[in-house]
């Protein structure tokens, strides 16, 4: 049966003589898709699906809601290994590894083959590339992406006598800042350390000089004392300096105790942007992270990977459905609706972003901190080697051992992992 919009458009196309879309006719795909920040955001991708079906007649998508990136990559993967039809996923941008150790996906470059395509593989960021981008190929494409970036109470740093204009820009100015504003039932600074704790000891690793792996994902620099240093900076926090909570903070609240007053400031993904504006009932300000030895923030967030397992027509709906999905204008809407990174320079230019952003400057930080941006952790072997470094960065964080040993057990792990890897 075909809807009425869709029929419309091909009565009208069929009247004018219109050529027909040249992707595939009477295609199915099934996408999996993630959210792992809030918002009714079903809603948007599947406004996005309505439109593709619409502007693609003969390509019928089903977009499956499957939770949050874990729950998506499992249910995926499940679904494929039972021989049940996948073509695409949004999966973590860090799963490259291991969808290619197991032969589940194919470049990019081996579909996208036009002129056009071509183009349009170059017209992302290339820090929100880099992710994707192993051994000489592209691998995924950058949708829902993002920086951590730091959210702070700007009524409370007037309350503080502090310039709510001036977030800290160092290290020492977050601690001084943090006393400043910390007191009973309330506390200067929260990073969050479950979830992703890996991710924010990145923060501190980038900007104490260090990156945490290669550029192979066949090393890491878990020991190095630079990183062991962040380690002990960000344990500083609750057992020096005594502005953030004993114990570990966790991710998936963290953004509902900054709102209800918990917490001055926070580092978080800028993709709960949207939600925080929506549930903040207080003047916040967003700033990029604050530096130590130089400034820095890891990319996060999640791709679009084509599974091997798809007819050629399959695959080129596919790609059809990636590049409306990641066109400039459905970029633009994805970041306001969510807080997302715009994935690309154009969707900054479009009409809808410039003008969110010129009313709400916050929108702009994360793409801005791009600059100083690196790829998210992520090596072969990805799921075994970030849990070790999870584990460590949370015996550290819980006392349960010294940063400096802790780090250096997680390395152990990692080298045993990753030697076969090592030319």
């Amino acid at each position: 049966m075909i809807s009425l919009n869709r029929r419309a458009l091909l009565a009208a196309m069929l009247a004018t003589g219109v050529a027909f879309p040249a992707a595939a006719k009477d295609v199915s795909l099934t996408m999996y898709y993630p959210v792992s920040v809030g918002g009714p955001l079903t809603k948007v991708i599947d406004g996005m699906i309505d439109g593709f079906e619409t502007e693609h007649p003969g390509i019928k998508v089903e977009a499956v809601y499957a939770g949050n990136y874990d729950d998506t990559r499992v249910r995926a993967l499940s679904a494929i290994k039972s021989g049940q039809p996948a073509q695409l996923s949004v999966l973590f941008s860090i799963d490259a590894y291991d969808l290619m150790e197991q032969d589940l996906i194919v470049p990019f470059d081996d579909v996208a083959k036009t002129d056009a395509d071509k183009e349009w593989l170059k017209s992302f960021y290339p820090a929100l590339m880099a992710n994707g981008q192993i051994e000489g190929k592209t691998w995924g494409i950058p949708f829902q992406r993002s920086t951590i970036v730091m959210y702070y109470n700007k009524d409370m740093f007037r309350e503080a006598g502090l310039d709510p204009e001036k977030p800290p820009k160092t290290w020492d100015e977050l601690v001084t800042d943090a006393k400043a504003l910390a007191k009973d039932g309330r506390y200067g600074i929260m990073v969050p350390s479950t979830g992703y704790p890996y991710w924010m000891l990145q923060c501190f690793a980038i900007q104490n000089g260090k990156e945490l792996m290669n550029k192979d994902g066949t090393e890491v620099y878990f020991d190095d004392p630079a990183v062991v240093d962040g380690l002990d900076f960000w344990r500083s926090l609750t057992t020096e300096h005594k502005v953030s909570p004993d114990g570990l903070v966790e991710w998936g609240t963290l953004r509902q105790a900054f709102v209800q007053g918990q917490t001055a400031m926070m580092w978080h993904t800028t993709g709960n942007l949207t939600a925080v504006k929506n549930e903040a009932k207080f003047d916040f300000g967003v700033a990029e992270l604050p530096a130590h030895k130089q400034p820095g923030s890891p990319t996060g967030g999640g791709n679009f990977y084509l599974f091997k397992n798809a007819s050629d027509d399959e695959r080129a709906a596919a790609l059809d459905l990636i590049k409306y999905m990641t066109a400039p204008e459905r970029a633009a809407e994805w970041s306001v609706a969510t807080g997302y990174v715009g994935t690309s320079p154009a969707a900054y230019d479009t009409p809808a972003l410039k003008t969110y952003g010129e009313g709400f400057p916050q929108a702009l930080v994360a793409r801005d901190q791009l600059k100083v941006a690196i790829a998210e952790f992520s090596t072969w072997q990805t799921a075994q080697v970030r849990e070790a470094l999870n584990n460590a960065v949370q015996a550290a964080l819980t006392g349960t051992k010294t940063p400096e040993e802790a780090l250096k057990d997680a390395q152990a792990t990692a080298d045993r992992l990753l030697k076969p890897y090592k030319n």
